[in-house]
């Protein structure tokens, strides 16, 4: 197959020849679903026979790539499970095209420093580059998702339809966890599912450019924008965080709305922190998780934002007032700008910039979804702490003019409440 020249120049430059993929098959593929899989041989089956349920055209077009890993240091049981899931792959029968790679066996284990998430998707999606049909005039399409999900009926045919329909060089795919039941890990991840889909919404409200969730199982892209943003990167956790802020820098982050994944509800040792972290948290009772960014501050990123991007304003207004500006938006606004050397930036690239649409990606590039997420926590910090989480929704749909008929006697309602606000969240964000 011939490889494109800058992805055959990342393969040469970026790779490692440590691992290899096993089970390779001869053909050549439209899409490549690459799975991080450590320590769930009881998890995967279940990931392969929602897989196996899509389309028949669509699975003849698409690779399963899954990288079972461990660090040197792992347990013993986590070695002896992923040993188990090689076996299984090794002597799978499945509708499916599934390869593997083996980074967990001896000489192939990811090192201590390292090893981790990132590193697992990393490996897997640079090794995939190597296995797509770029002859094919539809878009190639790298998919992540992990080892304990399962996936809609039409995941693969959507995913395909909506990247070539609307020429979508990177996208997330919607989710949803189960909630089902009224256990304490239901209780847990309808609590976290809350948290994540109110912080996207209040940055929807603010206009941000990185208004998407970040979540690892579903995260899309083309190889070609894969390796224009060089790559993944090897964090133990997050790594979906700053692989799409890296991407959202150079191409809009498309929403595929009509096919779900669902990742699971389950606690995790696997990341520090994320999904499976804060189940552990809530069920541990470590903190109050029922609490929410004030969405005070989102009105204060709001009117930033409108400034920052404000092209009618002059260079020479916005750069003589711009901290001006922001002091009277909020002192604590001002305050985290100039932690943030945000005169420096003005100094670099609004001073000497005269090239306007450089100078407004320059402006993308450096107010990013990392310094978003730090202005909204020093906000809390500093000025206007955590409040109520189902007080928060209410303030938040009502200054989005967002109709809201759901009532609640207490601060902390029921489950079947929550249950409530959580789809809530969702239909306004299908």
């Amino acid at each position: 197959m011939l490889i494109p020249d800058k992805i055959s120049a990342y393969i040469n430059k970026r790779t490692s020849d440590i691992w290899e993929i096993q089970n390779d098959h001869r053909k050549y593929f439209q899409k490549i679903i690459v799975v991080p899989s450590i320590a769930e041989s009881k998890s995967l089956p279940t990931l392969i026979n929602s897989l196996e349920q899509n389309d028949g055209l669509e699975l003849l077009n698409t690779l399963l790539l899954i990288v079972v890993n461990n660090s040197i240091s792992s347990s013993e049981e986590v070695k002896i499970d992923n040993q188990v899931t090689l076996d299984y792959l090794r002597d799978i029968k499945t509708s499916l095209n599934i390869s593997f790679i083996d980074a967990c066996s001896n000489g192939k284990e990811l090192d201590d420093k390292n090893g981790g998430v990132g590193l697992a998707r990393k490996i897997g999606m640079d090794l995939a580059l190597t296995k797509f049909d770029y002859l094919s005039i539809n878009k190639k399409i790298l998919i992540c998702t992990d080892a304990d999900c399962i996936v809609d009926l039409n995941y693969l045919s959507e995913i395909s339809q909506e990247f070539n329909r609307n020429n979508y060089e990177a996208a997330v795919v919607n989710f949803a966890h189960d909630i089902n039941g009224d256990d304490e890990e239901t209780k847990a991840i309808v609590c976290y599912e809350i948290f994540l889909r109110y912080y996207v919404l209040g940055l929807n409200f603010a206009k941000s450019d990185y208004a998407f969730h970040t979540i690892g199982s579903t995260m899309l892209c083309t190889p070609e924008a894969y390796v224009k943003v060089e790559g993944m990167n090897k964090r133990k956790a997050a790594e979906d965080f700053y692989f799409l802020e890296k991407l959202a820098k150079i191409y809009p982050i498309g929403e595929i709305k009509s096919t779900y994944v669902y990742p699971s509800k389950r606690g995790s040792w696997r990341v520090p922190f994320g999904t499976g972290r804060s189940v552990d948290r809530y069920l541990l009772n470590e903190r109050d998780e029922y609490q929410l960014y004030n969405p005070k501050s989102f009105i204060i990123l709001k009117n930033w934002l409108e400034v920052f991007y404000d092209r009618s304003l002059s260079q020479p207004e916005l750069v003589s007032g711009s901290l001006n500006i922001a002091k009277n938006i909020h002192p604590s606004l001002y305050e985290f700008l100039i932690q943030q050397n945000f005169q420096n930036f003005i100094n670099k690239v609004l001073i000497k910039g005269t090239n306007p649409n450089e100078i407004e990606k320059q402006k993308h590039f450096w107010f990013d979804a990392f310094r978003t997420l730090k202005l909204i926590h020093y906000l809390r910090d500093e000025t206007y702490p955590n409040i109520n989480m189902f007080d928060a929704i209410d303030e938040l749909l009502k200054m989005m003019s967002i109709e809201n008929m759901i009532k609640r006697n207490s601060a902390i309602p029921e489950l079947e409440i929550q249950k409530e606000y959580l789809l809530l969240l969702r239909k306004i964000q299908s």
